[in-house]
């Protein structure tokens, strides 16, 4: 006996699953990051500063006796300089085997988006590096940079990361 369609497509709706990220702002775009990568959600505190350190890191926090680089995404992205108010926000993230601090305008909420929901990115044929985007979500009229943490920040950034920590111990 075969089921009525409906609920075949009902099934097949269940079965595809839907990824869920936190969604925050950086100037008038909308960003969004694995929910899973996410630690906790903080206000902006103030950062020590490392000496030698790239302009996109703000330096180190203590976080509960482990010492959390903090980069400020905006920065990273080369976009607009950075302005700090009571909106600002630090998203503590699992980036490899390492906890990151990420400074962000302000955050949003949680989207879950289907497969159907995100698009590839777009190529610009070299002009912009897009291998840390992996897809342009949509949610009722907006659109969702999505990112993947660990590919936006290279090897090189890490190794700065993970000096910065050991200078700070």
């Amino acid at each position: 006996m075969q089921a009525p369609p409906s609920a075949s497509s009902a099934a097949s709706a269940i079965a595809a699953p839907a990824a869920e990220f936190l969604t925050f702002t950086l100037g008038g775009e909308e960003y969004g990051v694995d929910i899973l990568k996410v630690q906790e959600i903080r206000g902006y505190d103030t950062v020590t500063r490392m000496p030698g350190a790239p302009d996109f890191m703000k330096g180190v926090i203590n976080l509960r006796g482990t010492i959390v680089p903090v980069i400020d995404l905006r920065l990273k992205l080369r976009l607009d300089d950075a302005r700090y108010d009571a909106f600002t926000v630090m998203v503590i993230l699992n980036v490899g085997q390492r906890i990151v601090g990420m400074v962000v305008d302000g955050v949003s909420d949680v989207v879950a988006l289907d497969a159907g929901d995100v698009r590839p990115a777009p190529e610009f044929g070299g002009a912009i590096d897009t291998r840390f985007i992996t897809g342009l979500g949509t949610r009722d009229q907006r659109m969702i940079i999505l990112l993947d943490i660990e590919k936006l920040l290279s090897a090189a950034d890490i190794g700065v990361l993970n000096e910065a920590v050991a200078q700070a111990a």
